[in-house]
């Protein structure tokens, strides 16, 4: 009998646990550089660029994939990364990070609705209820029943975050024979170059950066807020959730993953008082049970791939 010592599925399984508790921290890292000043658009251009530097070696070795697939990395570059971290960081200055994420959490009913309307694939009926609950849980996190409690721009920025991750899964059937760690890679790199002409770096108040922000009612370093947001939820991220696919099928991988938004939510109540309430809570709840439905559902044959699992994905 082989010693469960031998069993990647007991290396792989608390792996993906970290990779999901390195992605959930983003936000709730991420908003007390917001709160001190600095734009949205800096702090993910800081997270991106960061990324990209720290992975560097490993682009390196992977230039051919440039040739092979340009435009798998352009798509994955463009709205897989800068896309999901724009939105995203947009988003929660303006509305709490467990809202943002649970709303960004609807990328696999997208993909279905994709996969369904404009693929015109069949969809099987379980997928169908994974999107009715997931829609219902949409509208008691925000409270649609008793007029929007949240600023709508920041649910529009989440929606935008939630089809920009959505692309991740659609993007991943075709970059089956790109090694995950170039995709990541380059991505971050094309990513943090299209921020750049859109946060413009050189304008950031680096006093800011020198200085401390609120974390938990208390004053840490700025950087060291960065420090977590590039090295923990970038780059770690990006490792645990690559190794945790291929020590899981993607199929575990991707359900261990929808742990993200409990641990952001929880991350975000202890670090920055942000405590959701009883609808909020009731929705959340909804909308993984019907993501992870949709996300299970998928139709037979290449589009298989399209919703493995979001572990190793952009999401924040």
């Amino acid at each position: 009998m082989r010693s469960p010592t031998h069993d990647p599925r007991a290396v792989g399984l608390p792996v993906a646990v970290a990779s999901a508790i390195f992605f959930g921290g983003s936000g709730p890292f991420a908003k007390p550089l917001i709160n001190a000043g600095l734009n949205p658009l800096h702090v993910a251009w800081l997270r991106l660029a960061g990324g990209a530097l720290l992975l560097l070696p490993v682009l390196l070795r992977h230039l051919p994939v440039l040739r092979r697939a340009p435009r798998l990395i352009l798509g994955y570059g463009l709205f897989s990364v800068a896309g999901v971290q724009v939105c995203y960081f947009a988003a929660i200055a303006t509305i709490p990070v467990g809202v943002a994420l649970l709303i960004e959490f609807l990328g696999p009913v997208l993909v279905l609705g994709w996969i369904r309307f404009v693929r015109r694939a069949p969809v099987s009926r379980s997928a169908v209820i994974g999107v009715l609950l997931a829609v219902v849980g949409l509208a008691c996190v925000v409270e649609l029943f008793s007029g929007l409690s949240f600023n709508p721009l920041g649910l529009l920025l989440s929606l935008g975050a939630a089809a920009c991750q959505a692309t991740y899964f659609l993007l991943s059937d075709s970059a089956a024979e790109v090694d995950p760690f170039a995709l990541a890679g380059f991505g971050l790199l094309l990513g943090a170059s299209v921020v750049t002409a859109l946060a413009r770096p050189w304008e950031i108040d680096f006093a800011l950066l020198a200085g401390q922000v609120e974390l938990a009612g208390r004053h840490v370093p700025a950087m060291a807020a960065v420090g977590w947001v590039v090295v923990g939820s970038t780059v770690l991220a990006y490792l645990t959730g690559i190794v945790a696919v291929r020590l899981l099928s993607p199929q575990v991988a991707g359900g261990v993953a929808f742990l993200e938004p409990v641990v952001a939510t929880l991350l975000a109540w202890v670090l920055l008082a942000e405590a959701l309430g009883p609808p909020q809570l009731v929705g959340g709840a909804l909308i993984l049970a019907g993501a992870y439905v949709a996300q299970r559902a998928a139709p037979a044959g290449r589009d298989t791939g399209a919703l493995a699992g979001p572990v190793g994905s952009p999401a924040p």
